[in-house]
């Protein structure tokens, strides 16, 4: 007769136990940080995604400072003013390299292989990041700002949405800025990441005409 462990009766019902088993399965250490990757990797396709990242970072962190000092204060500051030029200059940045990123994969039909949530989420980021900028730009407290947001009221209006996003509310549209669509963009970028993580970085389309098998995530 042989002992049992009472531990392992409970595993079944063990919900902790089953969520890790499930993403060791889906996103194992040699898939999440992979040390060799293949060749094709090193293209610059994947590099203006990297410079995407980075632009996004520094979005982010200049945001947080500019946010803890109010929206008035790089209008009399010096160093608010170099602050907002950081963020303003990495906003650029940012949606140059993912357009640029965006119309590669594009044209490599990176959703090949079972990869077309990867492609749909960066789809669905460069949206949402339209809408980040947009609420940035109503978001300044200058006459830039009252401008663009007397003008884009009728647009909303005739969309049937001036009920919901009111581009003349400045503490809806600065809410949304430095909250809810930065929260939304970053998150939606991890799980860009990370479904590129899981199911690897697609193979570059065969000149003779093969659309290519799946791509190795790591070598």
């Amino acid at each position: 007769m042989t002992d049992r462990n009472p531990a392992i009766d409970t595993d079944s019902g063990n919900w902790t136990l089953a969520i890790r088993r499930w993403l060791e399965r889906r996103l194992p250490l040699d898939s999440l940080l992979p040390h060799r990757m293949p060749y094709y990797v090193g293209s610059w396709v994947y590099v203006f995604g990297v410079v995407a990242i980075a632009g996004l970072i520094w979005i982010v962190a200049s945001g947080v400072v500019l946010a803890f000092f109010g929206p008035q204060w790089w209008h009399i500051s010096s160093v608010g003013r170099f602050v907002n030029s950081i963020h303003f200059w990495s906003v650029q940045v940012f949606f140059i390299f993912m357009v640029l990123h965006l119309w590669g994969q594009y044209f490599m039909a990176s959703w090949r292989d079972g990869r077309a949530p990867t492609w749909m989420i960066g789809v669905v980021i460069f949206a949402v990041s339209v809408g980040t900028a947009f609420t940035g730009y109503l978001s300044q407290q200058n006459f830039d700002a009252q401008w663009i947001a007397v003008n884009a009221k009728d647009a909303t209006n005739a969309a049937g949405v001036g009920a919901f996003f009111n581009v003349l509310n400045f503490g809806q549209m600065y809410g949304l800025h430095v909250m809810i669509f930065p929260i939304l963009v970053t998150t939606l970028v991890a799980l860009h990441v990370i479904q590129v993580r899981i199911r690897g970085v697609v193979k570059p389309i065969d000149p003779a005409g093969s659309a290519g098998g799946a791509g190795e995530a790591s070598k």
